[in-house]
């Protein structure tokens, strides 16, 4: 039996809500067990929905990483909708109150990544929600990644606090949207923010234990470039490389399994492989990707195959494989640096320290250390509630 979503009960009985004016935060990856839209679903079922927020890549999916679709009607409800994407504080109450609605329902397929930036946006328009006096409501959604393993480093708040990540939560967060989402509005509420009215319709049938492949769910791709559930996996620590001048395979069909430069050799695969990283085996590849970093090039560098995803650490095998780049080429391998003007102080941050949750990777790294030898967190938060 397929595990039952939020969005699937809401559907089913839209008078859990006694709320006369829906606005709803969603994408195309917000749908039901039959692959409709929740929102083209829920207007067909005679909820009150009045508003579509979208958030980064839009409510369509079209745009890559970094962008969002411009507002327009929605062309299956005629629906207005409004871009949230990097908005925030006045300027997010704004278009929020603008939409008129008395409840904001929280619909979109996270990645379980705290760098993956969905979930902020929900965390954003919870807050303006707050604010506003509108309630919150979440249509929970399985985490691909599982509810058990918690892999990654923790988030330095009182610095590097950003869209890719902000508040402490590791890496691997191993929490479901609503569940992290009361986590921070219990967090807000202690530190004297406006209380949000959060509400969370929990899921039927899902196991902590559970990965993708075990939700009997279809999978929808989360953003343009996370094609399959290994593509997801692989990306809590490959995705690491975004703050590299390395490619991370944008622009490739296998985005995040596939790593490079055009001044990588063999030695990286071979000295990868001599590592011995549970769960995973490299091969040596060649790509040339259509966009994004290196576009138009032969890439040279490895695949990524997941043998083993019980045993496999995606946070610690990244981390090894920029140890190894940066060994074996310390005259190539260098740092993403800022290319936005410094419109926030997150501006100014190199976007590995932005990713990783505070620069102890790159300070070790370039000071002559190993990255592998940082400590990662491996439990759930201790004010987070657990919600299956």
């Amino acid at each position: 039996m397929a595990v039952i979503a939020g969005a699937d009960r809401i559907v089913e009985n839209p008078t859990l809500l006694e709320h006369k004016r829906w606005g709803i935060v969603t994408n195309y990856t917000g749908v039901t067990s039959s692959l409709e839209l929740t929102a083209t679903a829920l207007h067909k079922a005679g909820a009150p929905l009045v508003a579509i927020f979208g958030p980064e890549h839009g409510t369509r999916g079209t745009a890559q990483a970094g962008f969002s679709e411009e507002s327009e009607a929605d062309p299956e409800t005629g629906l207005p909708v409004y871009d949230t994407y990097l908005k925030e504080g006045a300027e997010l109450d704004a278009i929020i109150a603008a939409a008129d609605v008395d409840v904001l329902v929280f619909d979109m397929q996270d990645l379980g990544v705290r760098f993956y930036t969905y979930v902020w946006t929900f965390v954003d328009c919870m807050r303006s929600a707050a604010r506003l006096g509108i309630d919150v409501v979440v249509l929970d959604r399985p985490n691909p990644l599982g509810g058990v393993k918690v892999e990654g480093p923790a988030l330095d708040e009182s610095g590097f606090s950003s869209f890719v990540g902000r508040v402490d939560v590791a890496t691997r967060h191993g929490l479901t949207v609503g569940e992290l989402l009361d986590m921070v509005a219990r967090r807000d509420t202690a530190a004297g923010l406006p209380e949000a009215n959060l509400r969370v319709i929990e899921m039927i049938g899902w196991d902590r234990k559970m990965l993708w492949a075990d939700t009997g769910l279809p999978w929808v791709m989360p953003s343009p470039n996370m094609p399959t559930p290994d593509s997801a996996l692989a990306y809590v620590g490959t995705g690491l490389f975004e703050g590299t001048l390395m490619s991370e395979g944008r622009g490739t069909t296998r985005p995040f399994e596939l790593i490079g430069a055009p001044w990588v050799d063999r030695r990286y695969v071979e000295t990868l492989n001599a590592l011995e990283l549970p769960g995973v085996r490299f091969r040596e590849s060649w790509f040339n990707p259509t966009f994004h970093k290196f576009a138009g090039e032969v890439v040279a560098g490895v695949q990524l195959h997941i043998l083993d995803t019980n045993s496999f650490a995606p946070v610690a095998t990244a981390v090894a494989m920029i140890d190894a780049a940066k060994e074996l080429y310390p005259d190539h391998f260098a740092w993403r640096l800022p290319e936005r003007s410094a419109e926030s102080l997150s501006d100014t941050i190199p976007f590995i320290d932005l990713l990783w949750g505070s620069d102890s990777l790159r300070t070790t790294i370039d000071a002559g250390g190993r990255g592998g030898n940082l400590p990662l967190v491996t439990t759930h938060p201790r004010d987070a509630q657990l919600l299956y």
